[in-house]
């Protein structure tokens, strides 16, 4: 038989292999070149604010010029227009860095909400091995925090990258035009700084890498603890659950901390070569304005100012490097997410299944969640339209594996399963699942009022028929008592309802569908025996003329079965009606007893 999804198990992965910075650094340029208008003009008032600001220290050198020719020569007129003109064009300056900030957030805004919906798009896009491998919480960081880490870097850094190098080539520029022997000094000092922050850039990378990896690690461990917390208390684990918090947290602790204090040396380092320069050319400066006649006190103090904005930029660059390190660690992680294999697509000429008779087929099926741990077994079983087919079996035996191959969760290794004499796998995936109705036996549940819970999933339901499906369920009389009835809106994951009446509603979403087989597993679990009753009593009136999966442990709720499959170690070990299966006195026979003795 065919090997179907063998090569997809193997190639499948929790997270893609890492990637270097120069692929991170395309991928952003990607969103970025989606508003390059906006950042064009966010370039031009860069460029116009800086250019304003340097011109301050040239007039700054020029009226201490007229200061330096004495008591009596001063022209005042002079240092008054240009002490105007420096307010001017510093206000101008700050006007366009105004607007520049203000163009920058909404900018980066715009390309984080951009890469937010293509994260939640490629979410619903994956398959659900890889939710059955990924821990909740390190998703929802990959989507919050490491997204925002991102934001930060192209709301600020960005922008502050720009106008440090304006500022730097202008401030070069100007510096020679004032003294090119005095920009000697920088041959020195700059190879030196350079050098250091490339050092630190690559002791930091990883360290970020780490960082973010471990914030991810703590986010799932704290989201599986709050989820978990009335089990931890009734189990008395509250001290376990501490010890191993302290441990992740400790330990994220320690990668933030490595990474901070690494990447916050790099600054000072820089710093202290920026005023080594300054103290050197305080001293050649002096000099040449005591042996050079035509070098004035003015030039000295314009090439100062300069030498400042020269060098300020570069520690400024250097300590927002820490922060581009901590945004392309983050970034790698989310354009990891972004690149995990998708749910395979259909077959070009797949077909659409509408209203499917229920006929179902496995031949030869044979199925491992790990290569190398096979849970099915050239698996063969036939199943006629309209039967109620009950799967039993011990914990680990692979009866939801079954569920989760009819609806291609998870494709067979090896084999082939057939509805209406036609292969799933030459089915679009869409209207493959459309033909069926699950109730799980872990309830979901969104924050919305009851109504929109129950109708979710079905077309245009009315109101009546709403009520309808949740009276079929046995719930309609506590939605009434509810303080707004139908229009009552539940809470995270309805936590303000009980979980036996929360099955409940789950049931009525079920009955309000029109699909041809139902999945049933363990569905009335959370319900007490006399409510399971009822409620098994309008599930019998739902199966009619429907083919229908039922997974159960309770096997008093599977006793007027069409047929039993006892699943035992991924095999079908035996098959038969409740009566037939007791008279064997085999595997089934012995689990029913145990439920009674």
């Amino acid at each position: 038989m065919q090997n179907r999804g063998r090569g997809r198990m193997m190639s499948q992965r929790t997270f893609s292999k890492p990637k270097n910075r120069k692929y991170v650094l395309v991928r952003l340029a990607k969103y970025v070149v989606k508003f390059k208008w906006w950042f064009l003009i966010a370039l031009a008032l860069t460029v116009g604010s800086n250019l304003f600001a340097l011109i301050g220290p040239y007039l700054s050198g020029e009226a201490l010029t007229l200061v330096d020719e004495g008591v009596g020569k001063i022209d005042l007129t002079r240092i008054y227009e240009i002490a105007g003109m420096m307010m001017l064009f510093y206000l101008l300056s700050s006007v366009f860095s105004y607007i520049l900030s203000i163009i920058m957030m909404k900018t980066s805004k715009k390309i984080i909400q951009s890469l937010r919906q293509d994260v939640f798009d490629k979410l619903c896009q994956l398959p659900v091995s890889f939710f059955d491998k990924t821990p909740t919480g390190d998703i929802i960081s990959r989507m919050s925090y490491d997204i925002d880490t991102i934001n930060t870097s192209l709301s600020h850094d960005i922008i502050q990258i720009a106008t440090s190098a304006i500022t730097i080539i202008g401030s070069l520029v100007m510096m020679i035009i004032i003294s090119p022997l005095l920009v000697l000094v920088f041959v020195v000092t700059i190879p030196i700084s350079l050098l250091f922050t490339r050092f630190m850039l690559r002791r930091t990378h990883a360290l970020f890498k780490r960082r973010s990896q471990s914030l991810g690690e703590l986010n799932g461990y704290v989201e599986e603890m709050i989820s978990g917390e009335k089990t931890i208390k009734a189990y008395g684990n509250e001290t376990k659950v501490l010890r191993d918090f302290d441990e992740i947290n400790n330990d994220a602790t320690l990668a933030s901390y490595k990474a901070e204090y690494y990447g916050s040396i790099t600054g000072p380092g820089v710093n202290f070569v920026n005023n080594l320069s300054l103290s050197l050319i305080c001293l050649f400066g002096s000099l040449l304005y005591l042996f050079n006649p035509n070098f004035k006190l003015g030039k000295i103090s314009s090439f100062v100012l300069y030498s400042r904005k020269f060098s300020g930029p570069i520690n400024e660059i250097a300590n927002i490097f820490t922060d581009i390190q901590s945004s392309l660690a983050a970034a790698e992680r989310v354009f990891n997410l972004l690149d995990e294999p998708n749910e395979l697509e259909d077959k070009i000429d797949a077909a659409i299944l509408n209203d499917a008779l229920g006929q179902f087929d496995f031949e030869n099926v044979s199925f491992g969640y790990l290569e190398s741990k096979i849970i099915l077994e050239n698996l063969n079983l036939h199943i006629k339209p309209g039967q109620m087919v009950a799967i039993v079996g011990p914990t680990g035996a692979g009866k939801t594996t079954i569920v989760n191959l009819l609806m291609r969760f998870y494709d067979c290794n090896s084999g082939d399963i057939l509805i209406d004499n036609e292969s799933i796998y030459n089915i679009t995936r869409q209207s493959l699942r459309k033909n069926y109705a699950m109730v799980l036996q872990d309830t979901w549940l969104f924050e919305g009022t009851v109504y929109d819970n129950i109708a979710y999933g079905a077309n245009n339901p009315t109101k009546e028929d709403v009520i309808n499906a949740a009276k079929l369920a046995r719930i309609h009389s506590f939605i009434e008592r509810l303080p707004n009835g139908y229009d009552t809106v539940l809470s995270d994951d309805g936590i303000n309802i009980s979980k036996g009446q929360k099955q409940l509603l789950t049931i009525a979403r079920v009955m309000l569908t029109d699909a041809k087989v139902l999945i049933l597993d363990e569905a009335t679990s959370n319900v007490d025996t006399q409510t399971e009753k009822r409620i098994q009593e309008a599930m019998n009136k739902l199966m009619e003329n429907k083919t229908s999966f039922v997974i159960a442990h309770r096997l008093s709720t599977i006793e007027n079965a069409d047929v039993i499959l006892v699943v035992n170690n991924g095999k079908i070990v035996e098959k038969g009606t409740h009566f037939e299966l007791l008279n064997q006195k085999g595997f089934y026979y012995e689990l029913y007893i145990s439920q009674y003795q």
